[in-house]
């Protein structure tokens, strides 16, 4: 029996599935959950694997996240289920939709496009790399450690969100950070050519984000023809964190 991906589920309603991005967790996700929660979802915050405080494993590919998510949904007997993905969690969101469409009610895909993307986490991997946990044992120290490779603060208090005390003496990464590295060609991989989701679909990007571009819509419409585009103001990559208020109400809208 294939294991269960870990989640945290609050509240009561129609099943509302929230999968996050690259070195993420569920839990970024908890303030907006709060919220759907109270407009009648019970929202499932989960963590694929390699994440949070999912299983670890070597093999990583969004084929084995979609049968993750399979795996999750059959288990907790959802049916009917409306899907939010943000960034990588917004490619698993894609492909699952493509080959289960039968599971899905309607999906949320957050600041990412079907395309292939160029690396581009290249100082986040090599900063992460960098870190000793035997010598950077607090989070002060393991934040002046990344600071060499990563000056924007939010990344590096979103990394920090990931550190946990393995041992009394001892922090960590809750993520499988060897097996993502190894793998991260997958991450940044398109939607296979060929596939379509028929259902309402809504692509919501942030204005100072480059993830989704103005000539990504003919694509988006090939994989979606049921789609809209719509753009977060003075937000970036981290849309639902950067402008929050405007994130929820074009969500919920789309979602009621």
């Amino acid at each position: 029996m294939s294991e269960i991906l870990h989640s945290k589920i609050v509240g009561e309603g129609k099943p509302l599935l929230i999968l996050h991005g690259f070195f993420g967790m569920g839990d970024n996700w908890k303030s907006h959950a709060n919220k759907f929660a109270e407009d009648g979802f019970q929202v499932h915050l989960i963590d694929q694997r390699n994440h949070g405080r999912s299983f670890h494993s070597d093999e990583f590919s969004y084929e084995l996240l979609v049968e993750d998510l399979l795996n999750y949904i059959q288990a907790h007997t959802l049916e009917n289920v409306y899907l939010l993905g943000h960034s990588m969690g917004g490619k698993t969101a894609m492909l699952f939709a493509t080959e289960h469409p039968e599971f899905i009610h309607k999906l949320i895909i957050a600041d990412i496009a079907p395309k292939e993307y160029p690396p581009h986490h290249q100082d986040i991997i090599k900063a992460l790399e960098s870190v000793d946990f035997q010598i950077q044992n607090s989070r002060r120290l393991i934040d002046e450690k990344l600071s060499e490779l990563i000056s924007e603060v939010g990344v590096r208090q979103f990394i920090l969100k990931n550190t946990y005390r393995k041992t009394k003496d001892q922090l960590a990464f809750r993520f499988n950070l060897k097996a993502l590295s190894e793998n991260y060609h997958e991450v940044v991989k398109p939607l296979p050519s060929s596939t379509v989701f028929n259902g309402e679909t809504l692509f919501l990007r942030g204005e100072k984000s480059g993830y989704i571009l103005d000539e990504d819509s003919f694509l988006i419409k090939a994989h979606f023809p049921n789609s809209e585009v719509e753009t977060i103001s003075k937000a970036g990559h981290w849309l639902h964190a950067e402008n929050p208020s405007e994130f929820y109400t074009k969500a919920i809208n789309f979602l009621k």
